[in-house]
C-alpha cells in the first residue's frame, strides 16, 4: 500500500503516551507478566475505535495484538523482562511508533498494578490501492486486484462507521473528457465491487478525477503509470 504524503504521515501521526509504571511485590505463585491497558485517542482527545495495536516482542518476535473498544480502550498480558515495538495496524500495513519496556522481575516479584499507556495518534485519512488494476483503457477490473480489494472490505468490516470516497486517475494520454469518465468508471467498478461483498453503499461514494491530478511526472512511462490509480480517502 502506497501512502499519499507519506512524510507528513510520518510527521502528523508521530504518537505520544504516557506510561504509569506498575508496582512490583513478592508472591511465588504468580507467573512473570504484566498487565498492560490501552487507551487510544487521536491529538484532539477523542477516543480511537476498532483500532488494532500490534505490540511485538524483541526477545522472540512474538506478537501480542489488542482492538480498541467503544470506549477507545483494551487490556493484554505481556511478559516481564522484554520490550515490545508497537505498530498500529493500518489499511494494510502497519508502522512502528514507539517502545514499551516491562522490565524484568527479580526473584518472586510480580506487577502488582497494571502499566497504563496513553496513546495518541493521527489514522490515515487517504491512502492509494496498489495493485488495483484495470484492462487497458477499461474499467474492467484484473483478477490479481482482488487480494486489495478484499484487504480494503475486511478494513471496511472492522471499521464499520467510516465512508469513503473512491477516487479514480489516469495518466494524460488521451483528451481529459474522455480521461474523466475512464477515471469516475473504474471508481465506479471498485464500488461495485465492495457491494457485492457486503459493503453498504451508503458508505461508499466516487469521483472521477481523470488527469486534473497527477502525482508523478507524465513524461515517463514510470509516472504515467503512477498517476493511473485508485485512492481511498476516509470522509
Amino acid at each position: 500500500m502506497k501512502r499519499i504524503l507519506s512524510y507528513a504521515f510520518v510527521l502528523c501521526t508521530s504518537p505520544l503516551f504516557t506510561l504509569a509504571q506498575a508496582d512490583s511485590i513478592q508472591n511465588a505463585s504468580i507467573p512473570k507478566d504484566a498487565q498492560v491497558d490501552v487507551m487510544m485517542t487521536d491529538f484532539n482527545n477523542n477516543i480511537l475505535t476498532h483500532e488494532i495495536m500490534v505490540l511485538r516482542s524483541r526477545n522472540n518476535g512474538r506478537e501480542y495484538q489488542g482492538l480498541t473498544d467503544d470506549n477507545g480502550k483494551f487490556s493484554v498480558r505481556l511478559p516481564a523482562g522484554d520490550k515490545y515495538d508497537i505498530y498500529i495496524l493500518g489499511f494494510k500495513d502497519s508502522t512502528s511508533l514507539d517502545v514499551l519496556d516491562i522490565p524484568a522481575l527479580q526473584g518472586k516479584a510480580y506487577y502488582k498494578n497494571p502499566f497504563v499507556l496513553n496513546f495518541q495518534f493521527m489514522p490515515s485519512k487517504n491512502w492509494v490501492l496498489d495493485n488495483c488494476n484495470f484492462d487497458f483503457g477499461k474499467a474492467t477490473l484484473q483478477e490479481s486486484s482482488y487480494v486489495v480489494l478484499d484487504e480494503l472490505v475486511a478494513y471496511l468490516k472492522r471499521k464499520e462507521d467510516d465512508r469513503i470516497e473512491i477516487g479514480g486517475h489516469t495518466d494524460n494520454v488521451g483528451n481529459a473528457t474522455s480521461n474523466q469518465k475512464l477515471s469516475l468508471d473504474r471508481a465506479n467498478a471498485v464500488k461495485d465491487y465492495l457491494i457485492n461483498k457486503g459493503i453498504d453503499v451508503s458508505r461508499l461514494t466516487t469521483k472521477g478525477y481523470g488527469l486534473t491530478q497527477p502525482i508523478a511526472d507524465n513524461k515517463t512511462e514510470a509516472g504515467r503509470a503512477e498517476n493511473r490509480r485508485t485512492e481511498v480517502t476516509i470522509l
